[in-house]
């Protein structure tokens, strides 16, 4: 029996071409032109409607047959309550959100307003397929129609969905129609939006509306793989792996590591299966390996995916201090705080380079961590950190209205009271966040709450998280109001830096610090300096900034040694009025030396190695 039309998982680096069908577009490159921006990245000039985003779009579930949706669509912005616009006003460039440059729009869309996209492509041959319409996210609720026929209605703005398209479609080859309604309340509503704001300001960025992850068609077989699950067991030398398929059935699995074969294993769908390994080689920072897979099920579907083997865990080291560990070792985590906020795309990088750009330059730093800042980001960024090797602290994007209404005051000793509608909304889109990035290597902890930002129901949100994924770290909120919970006690403290005492059964670690800011001209968001940058402490030249910061992590040491387990540094970079970054919010200039900054990240991870 068929499952409902709302799958799930994420995406992939390879450039896989796609397999064309045809896509029609009355719209035309001519169309299209970039928006008026104060900055631009060194990826910005590179985007047009022939090549926005076109790698396949979900690396642990490969296929090789696809069509990307990506490029010029129709859109309209109309009155929330309205119906479907007879008319559409223009061409926008998807998966770029409206609000950006990059889309070719750059206009705000109220939660008085709709805003509609349409286009058309070509449906293959199925030949007794079925044909799946895949979005990477949409914040915050679609309506998603095919030949005007509702399919799916889909809440939430950071989880991908996937519907089955195949009775709607019209026979021959004619165009088919897709449309798609997009509804977001902004910083109006309690649902998850992190940083998002209508009126953008100080630490507040401007928000985001509609398709900001790539859009894809996949042709499969009646029984096909929904998604796979894999856990690793380096005790045991071994892959946990569920194999999710839309009928009961069989499957095949095969692992190579370096091309070499490194484990097969044959088991039913919807069941965990052991995959035991012939050869250990574990991921980490310093030796990030993964491991092939491949995937069959009888009816011909077949994926390619792949594994880190890696175990994260809080333990005493030889001292007693409960700290952090990585396969089986001590490690302190450092890193920065990520936003994930581009100039021209804003929600959405402009390329796969510049993703890849921002990972490369932490590790060029010395870093081992980031911790992703209340965003999800699309999977291929994740595929980029297994990859690389940068661990994650991945957030939760927080839920509060505008002014933080909703939100717990420092100092306060109850939660934030939310009425049940938007308690249940959050909890099904993190249980989302867990289960769609449940496979990345690097992800490593889960940070529910930052601050008191939407803090509801602490203890039973945190346990919740650990119930679902006992495989990874669970901060208590991060920073603000510990509620005696998890894996980690968090510490904010500007500039810093600072720790909580050791506690029993939990590390201190310190959640955000530093946030030391420099206005670098010509790479600015807002050009009166004066006015609207800002960092948390500023600094009057890139001397005095670097020596600052090394100052901070002068004071790293001796809290390490007294068991801090994981520093997190203000930020990866500006964010328009933000200029607290480690790179100017174009990417265009880093402001720091890697070859000083590195050694000493370095010397802090030595000392929680070695006791020293």
């Amino acid at each position: 029996m068929r499952r409902p039309g709302v799958y799930y998982k994420p995406m992939h680096p390879r450039r896989i071409p796609p397999v064309l069908l045809g896509c029609a577009a009355a719209l035309t490159a001519a169309d299209w032109k970039l928006a008026d921006i104060p900055i631009t990245t060194p990826w910005t000039a590179q985007v047009n409607p022939g090549n926005a985003l076109p790698d396949y779009p979900r690396p642990q579930l490969v296929r090789t047959a696809w069509t990307n949706l990506n490029g010029l669509w129709d859109y309209a912005i109309a009155p929330k309550d309205a119906a479907r616009p007879a008319a559409f006003e223009g061409g926008i460039l998807v998966p770029f959100p409206i609000e950006s440059a990059l889309s070719g729009v750059k206009r705000a869309v109220t939660p008085a307003q709709r805003l509609w996209y349409r286009r058309t492509f070509s449906a293959p041959a199925l030949n007794g397929k079925r044909l799946l319409l895949h979005f990477g996210a949409i914040d915050w609720r679609a309506e998603v129609f095919v030949n005007g026929a509702k399919m799916a209605e889909h809440q939430g703005g950071y989880d991908p969905f996937t519907i089955d398209i195949t009775s709607a479609l019209k026979p021959g080859a004619g165009p088919q129609e897709l449309a798609v309604s997009v509804w977001d309340p902004t910083d109006s509503g309690l649902q998850p939006r992190g940083k998002q704001v209508l009126n953008p300001n100080g630490i507040w960025y401007t928000a985001v509306t509609g398709i900001w992850q790539t859009v894809w068609l996949e042709p499969v077989p009646d029984a096909h793989i929904d998604s796979v699950l894999l856990i690793p067991d380096v005790d045991g030398r071994k892959l946990r792996l569920t194999v999710r398929a839309s009928q009961p059935g069989t499957f095949t699995a095969t692992a190579t590591l370096g091309g070499k074969p490194a484990g097969k294993i044959a088991g039913k769908t919807d069941t965990e299966t052991a995959l035991p390994l012939n050869a250990l080689s574990l991921w980490s920072p310093d030796t990030p390996t993964l491991y092939d897979l491949e995937i069959k099920l009888p009816s011909g579907d077949s994926v390619k995916s792949y594994f880190g083997m890696r175990k994260i865990e809080m333990r005493k080291d030889a001292a007693g201090i409960d700290r952090l560990f990585l396969n089986n070792q001590p490690q302190f985590m450092i890193g920065p705080l990520d936003q994930g906020w581009w100039p021209d795309g804003l929600y959405t990088a402009p390329t796969a380079e510049a993703i890849r750009f921002d990972i490369e330059t932490l590790k060029k730093l010395g870093f081992n961590m980031l911790r992703k800042h209340v965003k999800v980001e699309p999977a291929s960024y994740y595929y980029w950190c297994d990859k690389l090797g940068l661990m994650i602290w991945q957030d939760m994007p927080s839920a509060m209205t505008a002014g933080g209404k909703s939100s717990v005051r420092a100092g306060a000793a109850d939660d934030a009271a939310f009425p049940p509608a938007d308690a249940a909304g959050f909890e099904k889109e993190l249980r989302a966040l867990v289960r769609n990035l449940e496979n990345a290597p690097s992800v490593v902890a889960w940070v529910p709450f930052n601050e008191g930002w939407g803090e509801h129901d602490t203890v039973s949100v945190l346990k919740l998280v650990k119930s679902l994924d006992p495989s990874r770290l669970v901060d208590g909120p991060s920073g603000w109001e510990d509620r005696g919970y998890g894996d980690m006690k968090d510490k904010h403290q500007y500039p810093g830096p600072g720790m909580f005492p050791v506690t029993p059964d939990r590390a201190s670690v310190l959640g955000e610090f530093g946030g030391l800011g420099f206005p670098v001209d010509g790479h600015l968001w807002w050009a009166d300096n004066d006015k609207r940058n800002w960092g948390y402490r500023t600094y009057a030249g890139l001397p005095a900034l670097e020596a600052a910061y090394e100052d901070l992590i002068a004071k790293l040491a001796p809290l390490v040694r007294q068991g801090l387990a994981a520093a997190v540094y203000t930020q990866t970079s500006d964010v328009e009025s933000e200029v607290n970054g480690l790179m100017t919010y174009d990417r265009k200039v880093l402001k720091f030396d890697p070859a000083k900054l590195a050694p000493l990240h370095r010397s802090l991870m030595q000392i929680a190695a070695h006791g020293q």
